[in-house]
């Protein structure tokens, strides 16, 4: 079987069972009730929000791409949503997806846009650990909140994942910084190689590093990058709390800062669509920690997995259909590496 149709395969019989727990001993026409009875004022501003976090992760994207070459937003912004929506149906693939999409319009390499999208994946982590520190050290913590093992097991999960993230800023720091002495070490086991692959790989591995210089750009520029992270991450929370109100339920916003870290680790089960990772972590934390009632916390996962997916798709879906990008070179594209 195709390694790519086997890891679909796989996380659709994952997403089903985890789809099938969340909605085991519920009322399923008292959940559509409860989802038809939604306010559809909040649902559209978590809309709203949600498109807006995709075009300031583009706006992010252009700020760690400026090292290597400045490339305009608008077309930052059409390469995230073909690969987020890329992503929803096969996990992962539009990280490959999107520097390959730039490279095929302007002169980066896509190792170098692939690099990027590596110190994004940091960078996020870094502000989801920055949010549970808010949410554990910082504000107010909420009375109904209901003090168990799955904050302290959160704890620990934090503090392993900061030692990660220092771990992983390092490790692409010292790359950059060194990038000429790899490319000599390689250069040298490359003449045990054919000289076509050792040519290719000292290419990529030369572009991957240059693309990491944001990693040593100015104060200015890290400073920026923290005010978009901020602002994108901002929008991305306030939709759950969006969903919320629209459901009627009460809780602070603060909540948010909680559950985005839950969702972090449900959305990284690699299923199609984020299915079931999302709305058991979901349920869990409204129910669990919160003490939401199960079917109005299922009605809120389900709702805010699709008003938080579906823009992107659909908008991904729209782009190719109108664009000189096919599906069959996308799909070549998501099974291949970046290339230099």
């Amino acid at each position: 079987m195709n390694p790519m149709l086997w890891r679909v395969v796989l996380g659709t019989v994952i997403a089903v069972a985890l789809l099938a727990l969340v909605l085991w001993g519920l009322d399923l026409q008292a959940l559509g009730r409860t989802l038809a009875q939604a306010r559809p004022e909040p649902l559209v501003a978590a809309v709203a929000v949600t498109v807006l976090a995709y075009w300031l992760r583009a706006w992010r994207w252009q700020a760690l791409l400026a090292p290597v070459l400045r490339v305009p937003v608008a077309e930052l912004h059409r390469a995230t949503l073909v690969g987020f929506a890329a992503s929803l149906a096969v996990p992962r693939s539009g990280e490959f997806l999107r520097p390959w999409l730039v490279a095929r319009r302007h002169p980066v390499a896509a190792s170098a846009g692939f690099a990027t999208i590596v110190v994004e994946r940091v960078v996020d982590l870094n502000c989801v650990l920055a949010m549970l520190a808010l949410y554990l050290f910082v504000l107010p913590r909420p009375a109904m909140e209901i003090h168990g093992r799955w904050l302290d097991a959160l704890g620990t999960a934090g503090l392993a994942a900061a030692l990660v993230a220092v771990l992983l800023l390092a490790t692409l720091w010292g790359l950059h910084a060194y990038g000429d002495a790899l490319g000599r070490r390689l250069a040298g086991v490359g003449r045990r190689l054919p000289a076509w692959l050792a040519e290719r790989a000292g290419g990529v591995a030369r572009a991957f590093t240059e693309g990491l210089a944001v990693l040593r750009a100015p104060l200015r520029q890290h400073a920026l990058l923290a005010l978009q992270s901020a602002l994108m991450w901002a929008a991305t929370i306030a939709a759950y709390h969006f969903v919320h109100r629209a459901l009627g339920i009460d809780l602070p916003p603060q909540v948010t800062l909680l559950l985005t870290a839950f969702l972090v680790v449900g959305e990284a089960i690699p299923t199609p669509g984020l299915i079931g990772g999302f709305h058991a972590f979901y349920v869990l934390v409204l129910v669990e920690i919160y003490g939401v009632d199960r079917q109005s916390a299922t009605a809120a996962a389900i709702a805010a997995h699709a008003l938080t997916n579906l823009p992107v798709l659909v908008g991904g879906a729209w782009l190719v259909a109108r664009g000189d990008v096919g599906l069959k070179r996308l799909a070549q594209a998501a099974r291949s590496h970046p290339e230099a």
